[in-house]
């Protein structure tokens, strides 16, 4: 399984350049955010480039407007990776990935309860907007993940798909950070986005790479608000 193209379609995620403002976009993450400690985490553990990327319009819809449309996206990107975890979790146990070493195991539970709480975390930015949370996966690639776990046999199949998934996200959050414009958004984009990071680090040791390949971390394979189906 190639990991050089994700899941989505006509997405960014599928490989997609963005064009980018390189280090004007860099400093206006390290403004919004104001933690110049995950900026640093971000860009030790995954990707190639600096970050970049003009803002892309958001769609407007009658649920989530403006940038809560970026924060149902995070929500829903949340809820596939844990999808996608507790299913390798029980192909791993009906024994269709063969022999799955013990630390695999546990970092799989490990990456799903924290993605459980990342989903928590951009539901209750909807929350506090007034706005219905996000509790299922209204992606148009959905079916395309589901798809390709379920054709995995082995560790080394999961593990690309699922760095796929933590690359999407992490990218996802760096652009998100300097191109929305609410502070509740901006923080929790710049909390999560560097534990996503480091999940594509283990992934990518896991299949026998450097787990950190390049200096910054990347927005071309960022998700776009387009991909929800809601």
């Amino acid at each position: 399984m190639s990991t050089g193209t994700a899941p989505g379609g006509g997405e960014p995620s599928a490989g997609e350049d963005r064009p980018g403002p390189a280090d004007a976009g860099r400093r206006r993450f390290l403004r919004g955010a104001g933690c110049a400690g995950a900026a640093f985490a971000l860009a030790g553990c995954s990707g190639g480039g600096s970050p970049g990327g003009a803002p892309v319009p958001v769609a407007e819809t009658a649920a989530y407007p403006g940038d809560l449309r970026t924060v149902a996206l995070a929500a829903a990107l949340e809820n596939q990776a844990v999808d996608t975890y507790r299913m390798a979790l029980a192909a791993a146990e009906a024994g269709r990935l063969g022999a799955v070493p013990p630390a695999v195991s546990a970092f799989l539970t490990t990456a799903m309860a924290h993605h459980t709480d990342h989903a928590k975390a951009w539901n209750a930015v909807l929350a506090d907007a007034d706005r219905p949370a996000v509790t299922g996966v209204p992606l148009s690639d959905r079916e395309e993940v589901a798809t390709a776990l379920r054709t995995a046999r082995n560790v080394d199949d999961v593990a690309a798909l699922a760095l796929q998934l933590e690359s999407q996200a992490a990218q996802t959050y760096l652009f998100s950070a300097y191109s929305v414009r609410t502070d509740a958004v901006i923080g929790t984009a710049a909390a999560i986005a560097p534990v996503e990071a480091m999940h594509a680090a283990v992934l990518h040791f896991v299949l026998g790479r450097a787990p950190v390949p390049d200096a910054f971390l990347p927005v071309h394979r960022a998700a776009r608000p387009t991909l929800l189906t809601m």
